[in-house]
């Protein structure tokens, strides 16, 4: 009763270190612990559920190797952060020719009127243009708005400076004010 009280309790870093060691049930818990999190940066990062499922799934699969690596410098979630998102872009990378076929199929879906051409949920309508910025906006945005972190937190995330956030937020807010005109939501 006594070991299960300590692993329900157990801290990132001590379930880190006994996964590094081979322990299963450390490792479990760390997933466990951190699915949804990982579930929901995919989420908003992709758009899509079935997308955000299997990106979740893979960054579950690529951390059995990577935790050896964790170095603990940063927070755990920052480094998950960037697991998550290296994952969501080797999926885009894979799906490049099957978005394109979608796309074409979406555009002739709306000019023969067989499907909406705008989302309902007007906050949906808001990711659906941050999924439009380029991937550095994209990434800034996703971690600054959409996780909550602060412009440093997400800096170490992407490995680049704070500064650096503070102006891709800066240039993705001007073009997501453009985007969100040109769609008549502004």
């Amino acid at each position: 009763m006594a070991m299960m009280l300590d692993e329900s309790e157990a801290s990132d870093a001590e379930l880190i270190g006994r996964a590094k060691g081979g322990d299963r049930g450390a490792f479990g818990k760390l997933l466990e612990r951190h699915y949804d999190f990982v579930y929901r940066a995919a989420y908003r990062w992709c758009g899509k559920k079935a997308d955000a499922e299997d990106i979740a799934q893979e960054v579950c699969v690529r951390l059995g190797k990577a935790i050896r690596d964790y170095r603990g410098g940063g927070a755990f979630t920052t480094w998950l952060y960037s697991v998550t998102l290296n994952a969501a872009r080797d999926m885009m990378r894979k799906t490049t020719r099957e978005n394109v076929k979608a796309e074409a199929f979406g555009a002739y879906s709306m000019i023969s009127g067989e499907a909406s051409a705008e989302p309902e949920d007007p906050s949906e309508a808001l990711w659906a243009a941050v999924r439009q910025l380029p991937d550095k906006q994209r990434d800034a945005v996703l971690l600054v708005y959409g996780e909550g972190l602060s412009h440093a937190a997400a800096a170490e995330a992407l490995a680049i400076s704070e500064t650096t956030v503070s102006w891709h937020i800066h240039e993705a807010k001007k073009r997501l004010k453009t985007l969100m005109r040109s769609a008549g939501e502004v």
